[in-house]
């Protein structure tokens, strides 16, 4: 009797004990893998579904934007209320919805402030045009926390502020209170210029009459006309058209970006992923600071491609939107505008992200590449060159 009585006791005794076992704290700060896919940062999180599970979804970190995007599928199964009438957006339509109430990265949960605004895409797999992505995280989400993203290794770092211990070299920034969105002074060219820091980008940029007077300047910087590689962002119809060159510096404060291709725009300047590649990046975005940590003086060669320009389309074929001249000259031959890409080396595109595609027509300079193709519906082969376009002397 007595050894019973004993036992219900120690029984009692380790009951209480568990209950006493405080809950673990959720982690401050989490680490994720990044897809580097046309130089935008794309990752995995987690989002509540009613039903109390989670789904993984792709996610794009997209900093130079303060609103979020979702296609209206995702929304659907988080039983997001869509709200107003279509409106056009990048090749299709979009409605207002209401934002998640959390996502979750790398066991880190990410609350979503109050006022932030959310557009549901109608019909469309992906938040934009040859994205995989089906969410993204805005800079008025990420403006409450801490971020690092290791370009190099490819890895993306969020935590609570004060939570991330930052590498690199500071540079002082602005950053818009409300919109998240950061602003940093720069020389270009001993030209002062303000340019914001876009890593949802991917490619950088600079104010269109800024751009013409540095390339009259600097008749000697190589250009081209046609958005090739990381500049072939969405495939819009200008794109073809858009002007481009390599600037040997960018000075952000004490840190020098060198040999960066840039086109010119309508809108301000941005530092976009392709400008970044040897980087770590860290947003303190409670002090207004930016971190640049060079971690290899190396830099991929991104602009070693054919020189053609895409769109996805909605169906996710790829139409040739346009060729890109050397000494006037196509540097494609046989392949003209509304063409339809089929495959390269064999290898279908249909379905494929921008930067899948653009991986499969980059090498080694003087490199071919096989590009099937179909023209009103008959299809044809070519013997494509990759060339190094923007190439420094």
């Amino acid at each position: 009797m007595k050894l019973i009585t004993t036992l219900a006791v120690a029984c009692v005794l380790a009951i209480a004990a568990l209950a006493q076992t405080p809950t673990p704290s959720p982690p401050k700060s989490g680490t994720v893998p990044i897809t580097l896919d046309h130089d935008r940062v794309i990752i995995d999180v987690r989002l509540p579904l009613p039903g109390g599970s989670t789904k993984r979804v792709r996610a794009w970190v997209d900093n130079g934007n303060p609103d979020m995007w979702i296609t209206a599928e995702l929304a659907d199964s988080l039983k997001l209320p869509l709200s107003g009438e279509p409106q056009p957006v990048l090749y299709g339509q979009a409605r207002a919805s209401q934002a998640p109430r959390v996502l979750i990265v790398g066991g880190v949960e990410i609350k979503m402030p109050a006022k932030v605004k959310a557009y549901a895409v109608i019909a469309r797999t992906s938040v934009a045009p040859g994205m995989s992505a089906e969410i993204s995280i805005p800079s008025s989400v990420l403006r409450d926390y801490d971020v690092t993203v290791d370009y190099l290794n490819r890895e993306l770092t969020i935590g609570a502020p004060g939570s991330i211990r930052f590498q690199g070299t500071s540079v002082k920034a602005s950053i818009n209170p409300q919109s998240g969105l950061i602003q940093i002074p720069a020389k270009v060219a001993g030209e002062d210029q303000t340019l914001r820091l876009n890593l949802g980008s991917s490619f950088s940029f600079l104010a269109q009459a800024d751009f013409l007077k540095l390339l009259k300047a600097h008749p000697q910087w190589p250009h081209m006309t046609g958005a090739v590689g990381p500049a072939n962002m969405w495939g819009t119809d200008d794109e073809p058209i858009w002007q481009l060159t390599r600037i040997p510096s960018i000075q952000l404060g004490p840190v020098v970006l060198s040999d960066v291709a840039v086109a010119g725009a309508k809108s301000m300047g941005t530092i976009g992923g392709n400008a970044l590649l040897n980087y770590r990046v860290g947003l303190d975005y409670t002090h207004s600071t930016v971190y640049f940590d060079e971690l290899t003086k190396s830099r991929p060669p991104q602009m070693d491609v054919v020189g053609l320009t895409l769109r996805r389309e909605p169906d996710k074929t790829y139409t040739v939107i346009g060729i890109a001249s050397i000494e006037g000259k196509p540097c494609v031959a046989d392949v003209m505008p509304n063409d339809v890409l089929i495959s390269v080396d064999k290898t279908l595109v249909k379905g494929g992200t921008m930067g899948q595609v653009w991986s499969l027509l980059s090498g080694s300079p003087g490199e071919e590449r096989e590009l099937e193709l179909s023209r009103d519906g008959k299809k044809f082969t070519v013997k494509a060159v990759v060339r190094r376009f923007l190439a420094t002397k």
